[in-house]
């Protein structure tokens, strides 16, 4: 019986997709804006956030920390099913990324990375 009196807010998700979104609607300010999708292919299952453009830098939190651990224990939920879990971020329309410069060293963040191998 779960802590909800035997109610599963997330029926019908598999438990890696359930962990993420009670993680990040835990912490967002617009939990209702909060949306995943999980596919599987040849490199795992992907997990892809979607979150309102206000709990962009909670999600993705300093030096992209909390972004980091939800991916680690993403991984540990993944562990116990056999799956290797991945995680991707949609930045929101009109999100506030940092222009890369012209003339000084190319800066990327993980999913782009990822997307590159």
């Amino acid at each position: 019986m779960s802590a909800n009196g035997g109610h599963n807010q997330y029926p019908f998700m598999e438990p890696d997709q359930a962990f993420l979104e009670y993680a990040v609607k835990a912490l967002a300010d617009h939990p209702e804006a909060v949306e995943t999708t999980r596919t599987i292919d040849q490199m795992g299952v992907l997990l892809t956030l979607s979150v309102h453009p206000e709990d962009m830098g909670k999600i993705i939190g300093k030096s992209g920390k909390t972004a980091e651990a939800l991916r680690i224990l993403l991984r540990v939920v993944g562990m116990k099913g056999n799956a290797r879990v991945n995680l991707k971020i949609n930045e929101p329309l009109g999100g506030k990324r940092l222009p890369i410069q012209e003339h000084g060293p190319e800066i990327k963040i993980v999913d782009q990375v990822v997307e590159e191998l």
